[in-house]
């Protein structure tokens, strides 16, 4: 049976030549980087008050693309990534909490199958914690979840909506492309998820996780229907732009999808822990606050995160 094939806003597969890659590969050899700066640990990390939390909204940061998200008495994780190499690579920076220092789970929102997103043994150890747990997950990846042994599965196409209590979840695009094997490029979706509580009325209240995405449309789509108040957004694994531009923004175009979707306030992420490109965690967070400045933006909206580091409402 023919498998279905998932595409971008536009149409596009993102779809790269072998000999695309072989370019970048001859390109970094001649790059040298200063892989030194490491993203901090946060000073004081609030462990018992993420524990007891049952009322106020909060976000703090593991690492990558990793959030703990607490909203309407639920614990959410997005893209739970606890592994200490990607590829033949070692993790730059520690993750901000260990998993046994989580609160109890209630649900993991996945943005896509990469393997520096949806990472198996992370998922298994969450699952084997949090028994009841439930995985709310891009469409195409059901059926692998649920031959891995995860139980409580729902599958997502772009602008559905979940309820987790009295939270409303909300899958909606990227631009983006996913493959973990040879044989299923593109075979389950992509996107990010918007969290805000069913009691909204209007109010600016949702937090937005773009997950991966290049600069695409979609952003203004989003904040269309969306009033945003936190946007986690995309920093790092830009460089080569010619190679990465397709599926992942510059910081500059971050900032550009931050104005957008009309958030309040920008959280940067997807950057500090694995080495996925050229770039690095420095050369990314100069160049958004280079942006940051040139665009005039209030100081106030931009929230760079450490490590372990929990955001209030």
């Amino acid at each position: 049976m023919t498998r279905r094939r998932y595409e971008n806003l536009d149409g596009s597969q993102n779809r790269k030549k072998l000999a695309h890659l072989r370019q970048w590969r001859k390109e970094r050899k001649a790059k040298i980087k200063d892989l030194s700066y490491r993203i901090p640990q946060a000073e004081q990390r609030q462990l018992d008050y993420l524990r007891s939390n049952r009322t106020q909204t909060t976000a703090t940061w593991i690492g990558h693309s990793t959030f703990l998200l607490q909203m309407g008495g639920k614990n959410l994780i997005t893209d739970p990534v606890w592994a200490e190499r990607m590829g033949l690579e070692k993790r730059l920076a520690p993750p901000g909490l260990r998993l046994e220092e989580l609160p109890p789970i209630d649900a993991v929102l996945l943005s896509h199958s990469h393997y520096d997103h949806m990472h198996l043994p992370t998922l298994r150890q969450l699952a084997r914690a949090n028994a009841r747990m439930q995985l709310f997950v891009p469409a195409g990846l059901g059926a692998k979840l649920r031959s891995c042994g995860f139980a409580h599965v729902t599958e997502a196409n772009w602008w559905e909506e979940f309820r987790l209590g009295s939270l409303e979840l909300h899958f909606v695009p990227a631009q983006h492309w996913t493959r973990r094997t040879l044989f299923d490029m593109n075979t389950s979706h992509w996107g990010g998820w918007i969290v805000r509580p069913t009691n909204h009325g209007g109010e600016r209240l949702a937090i937005y996780f773009a997950g991966d995405s290049g600069y695409f449309p979609g952003f203004k789509l989003i904040g269309d229907r969306f009033p945003i108040q936190w946007a986690l957004m995309p920093i790092g694994a830009y460089e080569p732009e010619w190679f990465m531009s397709q599926q992942h923004v510059s910081p500059e175009q971050a900032v550009q999808a931050f104005l957008d979707c009309g958030a309040e306030l920008f959280v940067p992420m997807h950057y500090g822990a694995f080495r996925l490109a050229d770039d690095t965690p420095r050369e990314a967070l100069d160049r958004l606050l280079a942006e940051w400045a040139r665009q005039q933006l209030e100081l106030g909206r931009l929230r760079v995160l450490h490590h372990g580091e929990t955001l209030r409402q």
